[in-house]
């Protein structure tokens, strides 16, 4: 049994990083439309957006692949309702792993391995949006520069 569980945890975690690669893939491609139009970036408002809308993005990519994990226990049969495969899946996925809900020992190595994919997700994810908000960061000083040059009287 524990192939099947290495071999089940191997596909979803290849599955969660495929769809985590595509997402960051997709937001690096706004991004660069973005940098076409720099001067959109510059407010305060627009840059709290922004990144409201990194952060929202990441989001989704997390949920869809809790949802994954969820109904695949749903399917493994090792929960009875979408509400507890949903509620372990998050409580898994985000290291929290309250405990109050458990896998059969059939399964247990499988439903432990989304806790490393979550936490290299979600590490993932912090580290993409740091990158993201110091390079607008940047950007914005690059812009103050130009608008009120350093050495100016």
């Amino acid at each position: 049994m524990i192939v099947e569980n290495l071999a089940l945890a191997g596909l979803l975690s290849a599955l969660s990083f495929g769809i985590h690669f595509l997402g960051i893939i997709g937001l690096i491609g706004v991004l660069r439309r973005l940098n076409e139009r720099p001067r959109a970036l510059v407010s305060i408002l627009s840059q709290a957006v922004f990144i409201l809308g990194i952060v929202g993005s990441l989001s989704m990519l997390h949920s869809i692949q809790i949802w994954i994990y969820a109904f695949t226990f749903l399917i493994l049969g090792e929960f009875n309702t979408v509400a507890d495969a949903l509620y372990y899946s998050i409580s898994t996925f985000t290291t929290v792993g309250f405990g109050d809900l458990n896998m059969s020992e059939q399964w247990r190595i499988f439903g432990a391995t989304e806790s490393m994919t979550g936490f290299l997700m979600i590490g993932w994810s912090t580290a993409f949006l740091v990158s993201v908000s110091s390079r607008l960061f940047a950007f914005e000083r690059n812009i103050e520069q130009l608008v009120d040059p350093p050495n100016s009287p």
